[in-house]
């Protein structure tokens, strides 16, 4: 049978393209100073004529090294996620770090195959966006030896090292802030019903009994959209006609009601005030512009590496739980 696939250039190709053994071929590859000039430049012609990818999968598999860090994200289609890993990525490359990504869709189980993944390549560090781990992915953990940080939340019982911000608190105070400007039957909206779900909704219900007013609230399991939004907006008109205000979990559910009360002429903030959480752009090109609660998702991220950097140089880390505090954006959609 036919084997159609191209052969990938090898260090021998180079080897034999530039006049010099494997073994400078390899070295050159490792640290480009190692090598004279004259012979490094015939290298790194002969490297970029071939178009030569390294291959690094030894390195990885021995009991060295990897220099290669592991994230676990939930979505890849979140924006807040995607910020996250731009952060990372800002510490860890300059670092001499490669970045694994993995995706787990919100399933512990399946993160925790996605981090036996990771640990089969010996990945130096890991990096993970969820405080909700099962047995089996503790376990992995402490077995493999290395350093590990909770990121977005704040657990209290930490695996490791801890970056993240206090989502309760943060609901609290935009729906605290909601109230301060007259609204006193707001209703809570959440999705997917993660850890940061349902947290937000803790932080409703503490603002509302602060109040002495009844909480209400409507969840699905459902991934977060607009369109989402828009039907859990008219599933609430229907089951509370007297809602005057809506917190919902993140921005795609917020603007998604926003959206869907300008189709129906029902007006913002007049008639309903509305908020979300992590302050996305579409939020504030909206109008009226959406309030919303300010997550320091890429501080997250920098501070998260960089915690990373100093435990694998061996350096003394003076704070294991690191707590970067929201902001919110009260715009025009309060009122």
């Amino acid at each position: 049978m036919n084997d159609s696939r191209k052969r990938r250039p090898t260090l021998q190709d180079i080897a034999d393209l530039t006049g010099v053994t494997k073994m400078t071929v390899s070295r050159y590859l490792r640290d480009p100073q190692a090598v004279a000039d004259a012979t490094r430049e015939r290298i790194a012609a002969a490297v970029e004529r071939l178009g030569y990818i390294p291959n690094r999968a030894p390195d990885i598999l021995s009991n060295a090294t990897s220099r290669a860090i592991g994230i676990l994200i939930p979505s890849l289609s979140n924006q807040v996620f995607s910020a996250l890993v731009r952060g990372i990525e800002s510490v860890t490359r300059p670092a001499g770090y490669q970045t694994l990504l993995a995706h787990y869709g919100y399933s512990p189980e399946r993160e925790e195959e996605q981090v036996a993944s990771l640990l089969s390549y010996h990945v130096d560090a890991l990096i993970l966006s969820d405080s909700l781990h099962t047995t089996r992915t503790r376990k992995m953990i402490a077995t493999a030896g290395i350093p590990v940080v909770e990121t977005m939340d704040l657990p209290e019982q930490p695996i490791d090292l801890v970056v993240g911000m206090d989502h309760r608190a943060a609901a609290r105070a935009m729906v605290t802030e909601m109230l301060s400007r007259g609204r006193r039957r707001p209703i809570y909206l959440g999705a997917r019903l993660d850890v940061r779900t349902r947290l937000r909704m803790e932080g409703y219900y503490q603002a509302m009994a602060e109040a002495n007013l009844p909480g209400r609230h409507l969840l699905t399991e459902r991934a977060s959209s607009f369109t989402l939004g828009g039907e859990l907006l008219d599933q609430v008109l229907a089951e509370y006609p007297d809602l005057d205000g809506l917190y919902c979990t993140n921005d795609d559910l917020a603007v998604g009601a926003l959206l869907r009360c300008q189709a129906l002429g029902i007006a913002v903030p007049e008639r309903l005030a509305i908020a979300g959480s992590n302050a996305l752009d579409i939020g504030r090109a909206m109008s009226p512009s959406l309030a919303s609660i300010i997550t320091p998702r890429e501080a997250i991220g920098r501070e998260a590496a960089t915690l990373l950097m100093a435990r694998l140089a061996g350096n003394p880390v003076p704070q294991t739980r690191i707590d970067l505090g929201f902001s919110l954006y009260q715009g025009e959609s309060l009122g």
